[in-house]
């Protein structure tokens, strides 16, 4: 794992009195001090060292997180909210110990009203459980993060989750109307609105959204849906290398073609799809996964011009699913491929890089020069049509973790330099927090520091994310 010196932890005498003061308000079976319970809730997916909290509260209800958050303030001992644990910036890992704030237990879908289109739903709900609610309606929620089987609601509104379908769908902040947060010490808000359209105020929830749990606890969120699509179709199609696959991307995009799913595959990522059992064409080195819905007539011409460009760029082959088991086995390969490609290696790290869509191929370039610098095996996919690709990182042996420390600085700065971002749905977290600089400059990093304190002036809510450390402050 990469080197990265570990915070100071709260004293004994403060988690003892944390303790004592949850004991009062929570019954055994919602709080967890034993060992190994607090250590199955210090860790998530990311490559971040898990942390112990010294208590877990498993909230079932808003009133239970707004006690705990209460309690937190009391004892003046971090909190960090934790939903289903599939993060891959460490942004739910209790760095300094103290209270791990388990949302899980809100499993409600209070509402679906078909008539204003919109879903209510509180922070525990699995997201695939709420498609399949939706999706019974004959309506439909697009964002679709690879975990959506196992991650929440409540996590998802934290780092604002996107998905394959962002391409032509967006991302979790595009459907979040409003939210019912409490805020640290236990206060309760309800920000934002259930109509289409409003503009009174701050827009509160956008700033909510995507910040990683150091502003406020989602206890509940009001999403907007949209009609189902009444038809769905999918296509493959292979190429000889990476570039040529990135170039299709540019051309599809310079074409005006706005698929749903437009996702990139290279040699590396492709070997391990194969290793799931999909024998593509061995000739190939790179594949996109591409997906288009809306009316059936308007799928074929849809899959028609986008298999054209793909075949002009060079395809090797370009293949259609034949049939829905054909296509939920693609896009099972495809969502199980974090998991593959962690397999091929004893230490990985995923980032998700942004860069505009027409550098895709740029991006591709630098990645491979990159591993040819500095011996790090890279291999990449992901949301090729937002340009969203998900640079992973491999190696063995211990020692080489600051060669993969030199190759992830010189892949950031690539990035900023095509004027792209460090995230596009992962967050920040503890394992990007050093580089944000890279990105932003200090007057823009001070004045989220200040929204941070108006929000929670002792810095004690998940503390030590998002922003690179500093000699003083929590935050």
């Amino acid at each position: 794992m990469l080197r990265r010196p570990p915070f100071e932890r709260i004293s004994s005498s403060a988690a003892d009195r944390a303790r004592r003061l949850l004991g009062r308000a929570f019954g055994p079976s919602k709080l967890l001090v034993g060992a190994e319970a607090c250590a199955a809730h210090g860790g998530d997916e990311s490559d971040a060292d898990p942390v112990a909290p010294d208590a877990v509260v498993l909230a079932s209800s808003a009133d239970d997180v707004a006690l705990a958050l209460a309690v937190a303030a009391e004892a003046e001992v971090p909190i960090t909210p934790r939903g289903a644990g599939t993060g891959k910036s460490g942004g739910c890992v209790p760095v300094a110990g103290g209270i791990v704030l388990s949302t899980l237990g809100l499993r409600s879908i209070v509402e679906i009203d078909r008539e204003e289109l919109i879903a209510v739903v509180e922070a525990g709900v699995v997201l695939a459980d709420l498609h399949a609610a939706v999706e019974a309606e004959g309506l439909f929620y697009p964002p679709d993060p690879s975990s959506l089987a196992s991650c929440a609601l409540g996590g998802n509104v934290a780092e604002n989750a996107g998905g394959p379908r962002a391409f032509k769908y967006g991302v979790t902040r595009d459907y979040v109307r409003g939210l019912e947060v409490v805020t640290m010490g236990g206060a309760r808000l309800v920000t934002g609105r259930r109509t289409q359209k409003g503009v009174t105020g701050y827009d509160v929830t956008a700033l909510l959204v995507g910040s990683e749990g150091t502003l406020a606890v989602t206890t509940r969120a009001t999403l907007r849906l949209v009609p189902k699509p009444p038809a769905v179709a999918t296509l493959l199609a292979l190429f000889a290398d990476v570039r040529a696959s990135g170039r299709a991307v540019s051309a599809i995009i310079a074409a005006g073609l706005v698929p749903r799913c437009l996702e990139l595959f290279d040699a590396g990522t492709l070997e391990a799809v194969r290793g799931r059992g999909l024998p593509f064409d061995p000739r190939a080195g790179a594949m996109l996964l591409l997906e288009v819905d809306g009316d059936p007539a308007g799928c074929e011409v849809a899959l028609e011009h986008v298999g054209g460009v793909c075949a002009d760029a060079g395809a090797i082959e370009v293949l259609c699913a034949q049939d829905a088991a054909q296509r939920d086995r693609l896009w099972d390969a495809r969502r199980q491929l974090s998991h593959a490609t962690r397999a091929m290696a004893r230490h990985k790290i995923s980032e998700d890089v942004v860069v505009p869509r027409t550098r895709v191929a740029d991006l591709l370039a630098e990645v491979e020069a990159i591993a040819a610098a500095t011996g790090v095996r890279m291999l990449t996919y992901g949301h090729a049509g937002d340009g969203n690709l998900h640079v992973n990182l491999l190696w063995d042996d211990p020692d080489d973790a600051a060669r993969v420390e030199q190759a992830l600085e010189r892949l950031f700065r690539a990035v900023v330099v095509m004027r792209g971002t460090l995230s596009g749905e992962h967050g920040i977290g503890v394992t990007k927090a050093e580089f944000l600089p890279l990105e932003q400059g200090d007057e823009l990093i001070d004045l989220q520091r200040r929204l941070k304190a108006v929000f929670d002036p002792k810095g004690l809510l998940n503390p030590h994310k998002i922003f690179p450390r500093r000699a003083h402050g929590s935050c």
